[in-house]
């Protein structure tokens, strides 16, 4: 298979940021995890890195290129599967956050960087404006807007809602054969303890046969109008 997207790396020059004059950044942030057979470890990456451009295409932000490796060691029974520590990944945030001169969002891409939380809430305290992107309550609306019919806590992993934003972005990294790996395992009571391979032989946690593009383009959509609020949020004077 091809690179799916060999340009996730923003050609912006210095002359196009002087001339942007963005009080926001943009921090993609995915892992290189598993996905199950029908989608890249790259999978939380490339769909942080589509919900930045989404909003760089809507609002005047700086994007900068994506974090590829976080904290994914749930899910290290599985082949292909590479972490860092999350006081690694909390480390190289505070670093780029500290050589910024504007607010940061970080456009976190995968759900076992808890770490980022309080990363933000420890930024902020300290007096630098930093929000974390999409929050529970964004997620809520983009998926009624896109009719995603699994609930999101049933769609935990390379499901419905991921398989369908590939679909839009990146059509070509989606192998065939992905709507015949439904699984739901909504009790995952010791994930923390056991990782994700006890209660996933494939590694999906969800209903990708129910995915489509026009779900993941409604996704990416209304998940660009709310960002709204965290721009201005961020924003000096609004």
């Amino acid at each position: 298979m091809t690179d799916p997207d060999p340009c996730l790396v923003p050609l912006d020059t210095t002359s196009d940021e002087v001339h942007r004059t963005a009080s926001v950044a943009v921090l993609p942030i995915g892992s290189f995890e598993q996905h199950g057979p029908c989608l890249p470890l790259a999978t939380d990456t490339l769909i942080a890195c589509a919900i930045a451009r989404e909003i760089a295409d809507s609002y005047p932000v700086r994007r900068l290129p994506p974090l590829t490796i976080s904290c994914s060691h749930e899910h290290a029974a599985w082949q292909g599967t590479v972490s860092i520590s999350s006081g690694t990944l909390a480390a190289m945030v505070r670093d780029i956050a500290s050589s910024l001169h504007t607010g940061l969002v970080l456009v976190n891409g995968h759900g076992g960087n808890y770490v980022l939380g309080n990363v933000v809430q420890e930024a902020n305290a300290a007096g630098h404006r930093m929000a974390l992107f999409p929050g529970p309550l964004d997620w809520q609306a983009a998926l009624a807007a896109a009719g995603i019919v699994t609930p999101l806590d049933s769609d935990m992993h390379a499901g419905e809602i991921e398989t369908s934003i590939l679909l839009d972005s990146h059509p070509e990294a989606v192998r065939d054969g992905y709507s015949d790996t439904d699984h739901l395992a909504d009790d995952r009571r010791h994930l923390l303890t056991l990782g994700l391979s006890p209660y996933s032989d494939s590694g999906v946690v969800g209903r990708p046969s129910l995915a489509s593009a026009a779900k993941g383009r409604a996704l990416l959509t209304s998940l660009a109008a709310s960002f709204a609020d965290y721009h201005a949020v961020l924003t000096p004077g609004s």
